[in-house]
């Protein structure tokens, strides 16, 4: 294996995830000075942080077809050019409205990119790590999201238009991935898709695949035709689309990304002053990236699904304590940010890598861009719906029920990995195809 330009390859698709990182939580510093600056109640709060997942849903729907139809890699350069021309118009908004658009049109590039560099990663990585090489692309996330934090706070007391600074810096990651995709090739199995196999042999034996893993690629191409919708739901497919559909929808009603995008509002209705709230991103942050890194060592050593399990039942866990601790009058201070980090830990040593990691790889080669569409789009349309509505539901139902839904959904989360997610470590990707063709019809 040719472990230099695997990870070369696998680094500069993650860092798509780099800029999916920082839009999503950018706002969370800016959260609070756009709500002075437009006079934003709650309802007009949640439209702010959401605006960007609407268009994240639209995004994805519309990149699996265009990354199976022109390439992996072309629609990343599109996506990447997106990403800083939003980042300027964000930065330069005169009113809400013009804010909201171009925060939805900067959202169809973070929902095509969280569709297509998981899938290019997954691709080009060898079996044996291609759970450490998914899980760069989280470890991107998690590595915008921290320099959100970062530079929100360093931004904050700038003066009135310290939100503008803090969206406009989105150019700089934008840039040096746009750079990347240049030296970059597009993916062996999509070139064996479109009959382009010596370019595709030359790749994957670069790569240091074997000969065998060659044939089998090469081989599973031969029967691979022009694919329709139709063809997403039949019985050797259907499957591995109803676990992604699933795995997607509880990802986002576990909460992590009311954690991630309103961490300076829940830790002031624990009592803390803003500027101790934006501090506190920062470690959100940190222990986010650490445990992050945890997963490296972890995902192909114990497999995604008991990983999966493990972390949704810590995160229920934590929540249940969250829930007790404010009926018992106990959300306040170090005690409520413990709790936070500790929840955050499990998710991110756990949850977030094995999602994007496991997602692509149940997927069969021939629709993987077309059937992506699925889990993809409904985690972008579930996180919106929860980020639109949490505000609301905090203020107005309350923390003790708020924690108490997002712990039941973890829950269920579990139980769900448990009784239908197969274990995908050191399967090769048409081994796992294999699996679901052979698997009874449901």
């Amino acid at each position: 294996m040719n472990i230099r330009y695997v990870l070369f390859l696998a680094c500069t698709a993650a860092t798509g995830g780099l800029l999916f990182g920082f839009d999503v939580a950018i706002i969370s510093g800016a959260g609070p000075f756009l709500a002075r600056h437009f006079a934003l109640g709650d309802l007009g709060l949640g439209v702010a942080f959401s605006s960007l997942l609407f268009g994240c849903a639209i995004g994805s729907a519309i990149a699996g077809r265009l990354s199976d139809r022109y390439g992996r890699r072309f629609v990343l350069l599109w996506i990447a050019a997106l990403f800083a021309l939003t980042s300027v118009a964000t930065a330069l908004a005169w009113d809400f409205a013009s804010f909201l658009a171009a925060r939805f049109v900067g959202g169809l590039a973070v929902g095509a990119v969280s569709l297509v560099s998981p899938m290019y990663v997954s691709e080009v990585a060898p079996a044996p790590v291609r759970g450490r090489l998914g899980a760069l692309y989280q470890m991107s996330i998690v590595t915008g999201i921290l320099g959100s934090y970062c530079i929100n706070y360093g931004l904050h007391d700038i003066g009135p238009d310290n939100w503008r600074w803090m969206f406009a810096t989105g150019v700089i990651p934008s840039v040096v991935f746009f750079a990347l995709l240049l030296r970059a090739p597009e993916t062996p199995r999509y070139l064996f898709m479109v009959g382009r196999r010596d370019e595709a042999r030359a790749i994957m034996e670069r790569i240091g695949d074997s000969r065998d893993e060659v044939s089998s690629a090469a081989a599973l191409a031969t029967t691979m035709t022009r694919h329709s919708w139709r063809e997403v739901f039949q019985p050797g497919v259907r499957r591995a689309v109803f676990v992604g559909f699933w795995l997607a929808i509880l990802i986002q009603f576990s909460g992590i990304n009311t954690v991630i995008d309103y961490a300076p509002m829940t830790f002031q209705s624990a009592g803390w002053e803003l500027d101790a709230a934006l501090l506190s991103t920062f470690v959100v942050g940190i222990v986010n990236f650490a445990f992050t890194l945890v997963s490296f060592w972890t995902i192909d050593r114990y497999g995604r699904r008991p990983l999966y399990i493990a972390g949704s039942l810590g995160m229920a866990v934590m929540l249940g304590a969250l829930t007790l601790s404010v009926l018992l009058g106990r959300f306040e201070g170090a005690l409520a940010l413990v709790m936070i980090l500790t929840y955050l830990a499990f998710f991110a040593s756990c949850i977030g890598p094995v999602f994007w990691t496991l997602v692509p790889e149940i997927l069969p080669t021939h629709v993987r861009g077309t059937a992506m569409i699925v889990p993809v789009l409904t985690q972008w349309v579930a996180n919106a719906i929860v980020v639109l509505l949490f505000p609301a539901a905090l203020n107005r139902l309350g923390q003790a029920p708020t924690f108490a839904i997002l712990g039941a959904v973890s829950l269920a989360q579990a139980l769900f990995t448990w009784k239908y997610v197969p274990e995908t470590k050191n399967r090769t990707l048409e081994e796992i195809e294999r699996h679901w063709a052979e698997a009874p019809a449901r």
